[in-house]
């Protein structure tokens, strides 16, 4: 019985390593004739690492690539010296994976080897199968990468010791990024090397959306030359940008509000990858929300649904940070996305949390999201439609503020519109109108008498009857 049909061979500890077999085709194999590797590249599915004398790292056929680090499991073979190359006919490369035709009986012990006994077949397979399941192993995001557009490298010296001397640079913005909901946006990302190439390379290129607030890490898209690939929410939104030379920068269409947040862009050739990260931020304004039944009603899932419903989502602690440099002041408690509560305090006070703190945003840190109850802050973007009050004749019910919106052509004004219009648009109106979620608020940009505290903002009736009639109504009217 021969050994398991797999492309790269490694043999028991202390059996000195005379050959590794590679694909000819493969960029790495005139490299190995030559030197020494420390450091496995992200085609590692398809080479041997050697260590130094200390070892090598054989991984299994059809193991993910991606970025991997150093071997994360080398195995403790004796010395040995640079390795005879031989080729393995017959095998072809397809995105990353090996296919051998070589029958098994032609499988035999290498010049130079102790042979692998059959009866150690078994237990050979049962090693090869754990070793994916090592911790350091390469992260697999489903995406298995070639070293070339075409599977393969033709061998015409591109890849001989470039790097030797040459370093590879990612640019991208330090500023943050800013849009709106609906737009279109382009996170510039550009490469070069230093000292520069005259030619170009093939380059694998990959951005994904980081972790923060609690979420999981979000593949973008992966490419490779003309080829790409998008993932999840952002397939069919996104495309690569090379309009110029080396030019690998991601445009999004109609932006969303969860596509806030910091973008990687990573370049991979061959054996180096360099990244940078592009912060992409919608304008918008946080706003402290109450259930109609008063203070500290919501459970986190609660004020998620609550902040939804208003055209909105949970404020981020950045977003709400920002906020109170603004001068957001408000003595309640919270949720957050990160499932923390928190409140603002740009006057400090004995009710909110006493005159010997400076002002900040105080934290009560995180909370069980089912068990307890706050209120919540939501973050309502800029708008593209127009929130105004109606001219109507008379005050209105609840039910009359919604059909009178509804002949006017438009659809009575939600929370996080009318804060946006404030905010952005500079709605001021000293007349109280209806909301869609049954409160009464109004807006002042401009303070003056008779119109509530001196400050600007969005003051609140709170939740009047339904069947009152002492308000008119704001209403929206989309683009």
């Amino acid at each position: 019985m021969g050994p398991p049909s797999i492309t790269h061979l490694f043999h028991l500890p202390l059996t000195p390593l005379q050959d590794v077999i590679v694909t000819p085709g493969h960029s790495l194999y005139t490299r190995l004739v030559s030197r020494s590797w420390s450091q496995v590249g992200s085609n590692s599915s398809l080479w041997a690492q050697l260590l130094g004398g200390k070892g090598a790292c054989v991984p299994l056929r059809g193991w993910p690539g991606g970025n991997a680090g150093v071997c994360p499991q080398p195995f403790p073979l004796g010395p040995f010296k640079i390795p005879q190359i031989r080729p393995l006919p017959g095998t072809r490369t397809a995105l990353g994976w090996e296919r051998s035709s070589r029958p098994r009986a032609a499988w035999g012990r290498l010049p130079g080897t102790a042979a692998v006994p059959s009866a150690m077949g078994p237990l050979l397979l049962v090693l090869l199968y754990l070793l994916p399941c090592v911790s350091g192993l390469p992260f697999y995001n489903g995406f298995y990468y070639s070293n070339n557009p075409n599977g393969w490298n033709p061998g015409n010296g591109h890849g001989e010791g470039v790097f030797n001397g040459v370093k590879l640079v990612v640019e991208t913005p330090e500023e943050t990024l800013f849009s709106h909901r609906g737009a279109n946006v382009t996170l510039p990302c550009h490469y070069h090397y230093e000292p520069a190439l005259l030619s170009l390379r093939p380059v694998r290129v990959k951005w994904w959306k980081l972790s923060e607030n609690g979420a999981p890490e979000q593949d973008v898209l992966v490419a490779i030359g003309l080829r790409h690939r998008s993932f999840g929410d952002y397939r069919g939104r996104v495309r690569l940008r090379q309009d110029g030379e080396r030019e690998v920068s991601l445009q999004i269409r109609e932006l969303r509000l969860e596509d806030s947040g910091r973008y990687r862009c990573e370049v991979i050739d061959g054996l180096e990858d360099e990244s940078g990260l592009v912060e992409l931020e919608l304008r918008g304004v946080v706003f402290p929300y109450q259930h109609p039944w008063g203070r500290y009603q919501l459970n986190f899932l609660e004020a998620q649904r609550a902040c939804a419903e208003q055209d909105a989502v949970v404020a981020s602690f950045e977003q709400l940070f920002r906020a109170w440099e603004e001068g957001l002041d408000w003595c309640n408690a919270g949720w957050l996305q990160d499932a923390s509560v928190r409140y603002p305090i740009a006057r400090a006070r004995q009710p909110c949390g006493g005159l010997g703190l400076a002002p900040g945003v105080r934290s009560y840190g995180p909370r069980h999201r089912r068990l307890r109850r706050y209120d919540a802050f939501c973050f309502a973007p800029a708008l593209r439609g127009q929130v105004y009050y109606l001219e109507h004749p008379e005050k209105l019910t609840l039910a009359e503020a919604k059909e009178a919106c509804r002949e006017d052509g438009a659809h009575i004004a939600k929370v996080g519109q009318l804060f946006a219009a404030w905010k952005f648009r500079g709605l001021d109106r000293c007349d109280a109108g209806w909301l869609a979620d049954g409160s009464a608020r109004y807006p002042v940009v401009h303070p003056r008498p008779n119109c509530g505290p001196p400050e600007p903002g969005v003051r609140s009736f709170g939740f009047p009857d339904p069947q009152s009639r002492e308000y008119g109504v704001y209403c929206y009217r989309p683009r």
